[in-house]
Parts: C-alpha cells; sequence; structure tokens
C-alpha cells in the first residue's frame, strides 16, 4: 500500500486542513448581497462520498471521478461515487454501498483510509462525510448508466499542476460568480467536489513536505 495511505490513516481527524483548504475551491460572488450560509455540522442529511486512489504503473497517485448522467441531481458535474445514507447504516457503508451501485467498485477491495472534513450543501441540505479509500490496483469498472455517463482517472500531480487551475467569471441561477476549477476534463471540475479534492491536496503536499 502506498505510504500516503499509512500517513492519512495517523492523521488526527482534529488536525485536518478542514474548512480553509475547502474554501480555496468556493466560487466567489460578484454579484452584490450574494452570500453563503456558514457551514452548520447538525444540518443535513446524512450523506458520503468516496474518494478512490491507486497507484498506476509510474508510481504516480490517480483519483477516480465520475462524470453524473443528466438525468439525476447535479447532473452533468464531475462528482466523487457516493450518495445520502439510507436506513441505519453508518457512513463509511453508504460510500462503499453507493461506489458499488454506481462504478461496481468491489467494497472488499477498498482500504479505508481515513475521512477528510464534512461538508454541508445547503441547497441540497446534504452533509457530505467523504470518505478515502486505497485500491492495490487500477480497478475493472462496471458504470451504471443511469447515475453515471462516465468514470475517469486523474493523476495527483496533474492537480497539483497550476497550469490546470483556472479561474472565470460564470453566471450560476442568474448571478455571477468568480469561479475556480481544475481544467483536466472536458467537464470542469468545481464546486463541491473540487471543494472536498483540495482538501486531499493539502494532506498530500503535507506528505510530500514531511
Amino acid at each position: 500500500m502506498h505510504p500516503f495511505h499509512q500517513y492519512l490513516s495517523d492523521k488526527n481527524p482534529k488536525n485536518l486542513p478542514g474548512k480553509n483548504a475547502q474554501l480555496k475551491m468556493q466560487p466567489v460572488p460578484i454579484t452584490d448581497g450574494l452570500t453563503f450560509p456558514e457551514p452548520d455540522k447538525e444540518a443535513g442529511h446524512p450523506s458520503s462520498v468516496l474518494i478512490p486512489i491507486y497507484e498506476n504503473s509510474d508510481n504516480d497517485l490517480e483519483i477516480i471521478f465520475t462524470l453524473r448522467t443528466n438525468s439525476i441531481r447535479h447532473a452533468g458535474q464531475i462528482s466523487f461515487p457516493g450518495g445520502r445514507s439510507e436506513g441505519n447504516e453508518a457512513p463509511v457503508e453508504t460510500a462503499l454501498r453507493e461506489s458499488f451501485e454506481e462504478v461496481g467498485l468491489n467494497p472488499k477491495k477498498v482500504v479505508i483510509a481515513g475521512t477528510l472534513s464534512p461538508l454541508f450543501l445547503y441547497r441540497s441540505n446534504n452533509q457530505i462525510t467523504p470518505f478515502v479509500g486505497f485500491l492495490n490496483e487500477k480497478p475493472e469498472l462496471q458504470i451504471n448508466p443511469n447515475e453515471v455517463e462516465e468514470a475517469f482517472s486523474v493523476p495527483i500531480r496533474s492537480l497539483l499542476d497550476e497550469n490546470h487551475l483556472i479561474w472565470e467569471e460564470w453566471t450560476i441561477r442568474d448571478y455571477k460568480m468568480n469561479v475556480p476549477y481544475w481544467n483536466i476534463h472536458s467537464t470542469p471540475l468545481w464546486g463541491a467536489t473540487a471543494m472536498i479534492t483540495n482538501e486531499l491536496l493539502e494532506l498530500y503536499k503535507e506528505f510530500l513536505d514531511r
């Protein structure tokens, strides 16, 4: 297993980069009077995502992302496999179940290293817990076309390349915003997924600098 797995496993959750890392990839309002609510750790429906990571043939770590279909919530956006908790399942069970349902990822082949900081999405009323899971090899995925249009991998080093980080002015729901995103796919990697990803990258940079 890659040593980054052990680094994350040993990390005290109280010492995660947390909100500061997430906010670096949050869109910035331009329209006067537009603000985002403060995160509420007690609000939102419990939800989980899995950040699947494997080591490629060049000994680089790659992250698996999905592109959501146009028929579900957050249609056409890049995301991690995941969703809302069902019944009394634990958060990690949600992440693994959803990953199996969406891309056929075998839960028995995922080694959980730990969690990142929760992220509250006020528009969908979800409290997301991200789990980082390592795989011993590149998996053969089976995409569920009802939920996922595409699954693809991105080397962490590509996300660390500042040439791939773009800021643009977008109009979202009639509001103007400066939006940061990674240009690593034909679809921009932005929003909640980018905020979660950035905390992982901050931890990876800590790992490299240790």
